[in-house]
């Protein structure tokens, strides 16, 4: 058994930074030569625990904006507007461009559209909701207010 410590993530294995043991063939002729993997010393223990001490502050530094963009993005409404018939049905439906859109418009950055939900299709002018995962553990769950445009 050879023991290595990763420098990408490999799938099944681990992260970058973790120390694995794994068959001597795996390491000699696939870990080590595309690069996913070094050789374990003493030194390299010590990059290790670089490594991981800067994964956890990023962790908490990214989980502190997901929580800061959490409480910007539930404070007030997002405005929506959208072409609509007389009676406020929608000519088509609220998409999660959309949604980005007009967060982008309030002035609010870093929300991705593949992390928005929307429960039920939004065809008609109105409040709507919808959920955004900003991070592990921290959802936001999102006012939409859908109005017509004149």
């Amino acid at each position: 058994m050879a023991k290595l410590i990763l420098t990408n993530e490999v799938a099944g294995l681990g992260s970058p930074g973790d120390v694995v043991d794994v068959k001597n063939g795996y390491a000699r002729n696939f870990l080590i030569p595309q690069g996913f993997a070094v050789a374990w010393s003493n030194g390299g223990q010590k990059q290790v625990d670089q490594i991981k001490n800067a994964r956890a502050a990023k962790v908490l530094a990214t989980q502190e904006e997901a929580d800061a963009l959490k409480a910007s993005l539930e404070k007030a409404p997002i405005k929506i507007m959208v072409r609509a018939g007389k009676e406020g049905r929608l000519f088509g439906s609220v998409t999660r461009n959309d949604v980005v859109a007009a967060i982008e418009a309030a002035g609010i950055k870093g929300v991705d559209k593949r992390s928005i939900d929307i429960p039920a299709p939004i065809k008609s002018t109105g409040e709507a909701e919808a959920v955004i995962a900003l991070h592990a553990g921290v959802v936001a769950k999102v006012t939409l207010a859908v109005v017509a445009e004149k």
